[in-house]
């Protein structure tokens, strides 16, 4: 009987030996466990990426023998959690007629939480332009500056060099147009090329069109024929001031698609003015490219309308976010 008691408390001090080993190793667990789920909620918090101010040079077409110009940009990393290393996707951000504005941080913001990378660039510091008033005399003095802004992002470490995109307003939308046209890319790209391209109200009817006075649609940087195969997204207002309204895009989409394995496609925006998506005060003012050119017929500059629309903006960015997504 006394071997048997002796037995029976043995036991009874093992199985409890072994129940504390047991909640003493579980307890261990849930703290590290508990620390790497802290580690990853502070490296995944909210919060901006990481900025830089970057510069890189581009031809000056305006000036081929004298020195390329100096531009300078505005680079956003998104804020990434631990451990990955996956390289990024990237966004070419480019600005209308009034210079940098309120359009390319709206759009980077959400872009940078989609896990995207952006690139915003200045092409007015360079060439000493205030405004609409001196911008270069043809949208092709430009396109080198996006091209060059590819090669940079393409030779950056943290960005995927094939997944690169590119967005333009007005002026920069009638570059993402164009940089999506064969021409231009063999001209300018080095080899390289957009993956994806978003234009917003990008003057669609001057693509392909011969207009008095001006250069043949060549040189001027208005051909939209043979394209490279990317992705392209035209985003239009039915209010526009420049195309008045939405059927010169949805017609040259028309136009190049059956030829172009129908890459492209238009969204349109009722009752949404140029810049719709330039949460800024609204604004007039004078252009000879608005109301479809007709100051190269009549002599008289048209006035320009740019009214902000909060709902259409935010529509907007959501569409571009989600285009870029699926594309890049």
């Amino acid at each position: 009987m006394a071997t048997s008691a002796h037995n029976n408390t043995s036991g009874t001090r093992s199985d409890r030996s072994g129940l504390w080993g047991s909640v003493l190793i579980g307890a261990l667990m849930g703290l590290c466990s508990a620390l790497a789920h802290a580690g990853d909620a502070e490296c995944r918090s909210d919060g901006p990426g990481t900025i830089s101010f970057v510069q890189f040079q581009s031809p000056n077409l305006a000036a081929p023998a004298g020195p390329p110009l100096t531009i300078k940009g505005k680079l956003t990393l998104p804020k990434r959690g631990c451990g990955e290393r996956q390289k990024l996707p990237a966004v070419l951000i480019l600005h209308g007629s009034s210079g940098v504005d309120s359009r390319g941080d709206f759009y980077e913001a959400e872009l940078n939480d989609a896990g995207i990378a952006t690139l915003q660039i200045d092409m007015w510091e360079a060439r000493g332009v205030v405004g609409p008033s001196n911008r270069p005399q043809a949208p092709i003095l430009t396109y080198p500056d996006a091209f060059s802004a590819l090669t940079f992002l393409a030779l950056h470490p943290p960005i995927a060099a094939d997944r690169i995109g590119v967005l333009g307003f007005s002026w920069g939308g009638v570059i993402s147009l164009a940089a999506a046209e064969q021409l231009y890319a063999g001209m300018f790209g080095g080899g390289r090329k957009f993956k994806a391209h978003v234009a917003n109200y990008p003057v669609c009817y001057a693509y392909n069109t011969t207009i008095s006075g001006l250069p043949p649609p060549a040189q001027f940087g208005t051909q939209f024929l043979h394209l490279t195969g990317a992705r392209v997204l035209i985003q239009i207002g039915s209010n526009d001031s420049y195309d008045n309204g939405t059927a010169h895009c949805k017609e040259l989409a028309q136009s190049v698609n059956p030829d172009n394995n129908n890459v492209v496609r238009v969204a349109e925006y009722p009752g949404a003015y140029h810049a719709w998506d330039r949460l800024m005060v609204p604004l007039a003012g004078p252009d000879p490219f608005g109301d479809e050119g007709s100051y190269f017929l009549t002599g008289q500059v048209p006035i320009v309308q740019i009214v902000p629309s909060v709902e259409q903006a935010y529509a907007s960015r959501e569409r571009v976010v989600r285009f870029f997504r699926r594309h890049l």
